[in-house]
């Protein structure tokens, strides 16, 4: 399967907002959102984070289908934090969070010239754990149920 990233753009609004209401997707991770949310809310959303220049959101495709998001934010003073999710769960378990992932951290080194990425992670997502190790994220400080990890540019 082909993996690439890309520039999250407005016409990803109309898949994701169906992500962005599936529990399931939100099992294991650190927020969800709080009310359904439509098609223009996502819209609007993207608008807003796709001109933060504090933020660089992509949209993940395998074989050319839309299947999740990866981004950073809070990029200030050569960092950035890490997020992750892969919204279709047709494609969970695939190695599309691997690829996206090493994509991304290469990006964050290569392109916009961060020295260092964290992340937070929840305990109970093993899978995400693993992804994350393979990536070359090392645990730094945990607390009651979350592990920040984080990666430096070699």
């Amino acid at each position: 399967m082909k993996v690439d990233i890309i520039p999250l753009r407005e016409e990803h609004a109309l898949i994701s907002y169906k992500w962005r209401n599936n529990p399931e997707v939100w099992l294991l991770t650190g927020g969800r959102p709080d009310r359904h949310v439509t098609v223009e809310m996502e819209l609007e959303w993207i608008r807003k984070a796709i001109v933060n220049p504090s933020q660089k959101r992509y949209a993940i495709m395998a074989d050319g289908t839309y299947v999740g998001n990866v981004q950073l934010t809070d990029i200030k003073d050569g960092s950035a934090q890490f997020h992750i999710f892969i919204g279709d769960t047709s494609y969970w378990g695939k190695g599309v969070a691997t690829e996206a992932t090493k994509q991304m951290v290469d990006l964050a080194f290569s392109k916009i010239d961060l020295k260092s990425v964290y992340l937070w992670v929840n305990k109970k997502n093993a899978a995400a754990r693993k992804v994350y190790e393979k990536c070359g994220f090392a645990e730094e400080s945990s607390n009651e149920n979350e592990i920040r990890m984080s990666v430096s540019k070699s």
